[in-house]
């Protein structure tokens, strides 16, 4: 393969949902903590996160959510992180990822990111005119030695790489709750298909693995069946 594997691992309600609301202040990292029911189990999400691949690929909206352009830096880690964005990091959210990550791959098509001012050791930059998931995941393998990848992207994103076919796992745990709501995020959002010549972009799946965890919530462990 001339990519790297990839796998999408998320943390979605029983209905699919990705996020707490529609507004950018409501998030599950931030909401979740905060609820009766849904809080005593959250620590197993972030207990299995620990052990997905080395290199995580992760967009810039939802890590300015998370609030990284204004946040301390953090202590190093041996992952290496990837994100996909054009205008929702600023300087400081760049250096964040660099002190966070092993190596730091951005990709974008904005030629006048902030980024391109910033020269860290660990610090790269794919730019493209328009956005290629493949490309990009083919540049990680050739030019960064990247075999295996964990996606966490919003719904959007986790569109494209469906229709492009561009997962080969899907890792995911359910929380015992149920969102709603037509214009919250899901786990794959992005274009509809509008006809039955179309249903060759579905990503059927094989289920490899279904763990009931503790406080009601599930794992479940797919492949993408070529």
């Amino acid at each position: 393969m001339d990519r790297p594997v990839t796998t999408l691992f998320m943390l979605m309600s029983v209905d699919g949902k990705i996020s707490t609301g529609a507004a950018d202040e409501l998030d599950v990292d931030q909401d979740f903590p905060q609820i009766a029911g849904l809080r005593e189990g959250l620590h197993q999400y972030y207990e299995i996160e620990q052990t997905t691949d080395l290199w995580a690929l992760n967009s810039g909206r939802v890590q300015a959510k998370l609030g990284v352009n204004t946040k301390e830096p953090p202590n190093k880690t041996p992952v290496s992180f990837v994100v996909i964005d054009n205008h929702h990091l600023n300087e400081h959210g760049i250096r964040y990822f660099c002190a966070l990550s092993k190596q730091f791959v951005l990709i974008t098509t904005n030629a006048n990111h902030p980024a391109f001012h910033i020269e860290e050791d660990n610090f790269h930059i794919i730019y493209q005119e328009e956005l290629s998931l493949r490309d990009a995941l083919m540049r990680l393998r050739a030019e960064y030695g990247c075999e295996r990848i964990t996606v966490q992207t919003g719904g959007t994103l986790n569109g494209l790489f469906l229709r492009e076919k561009l997962f080969d796992h899907v890792d995911i745990v359910v929380a015992p709750v149920l969102i709603g709501g037509k214009d919250t995020s899901t786990l794959i959002d992005g274009e509809s298909l509008l006809s039955q010549g179309e249903l060759s972009k579905l990503g059927v799946l094989k289920l490899q693995e279904c763990v009931v965890l503790e406080n009601s919530y599930l794992r479940l462990r797919y492949e993408v069946i070529r």
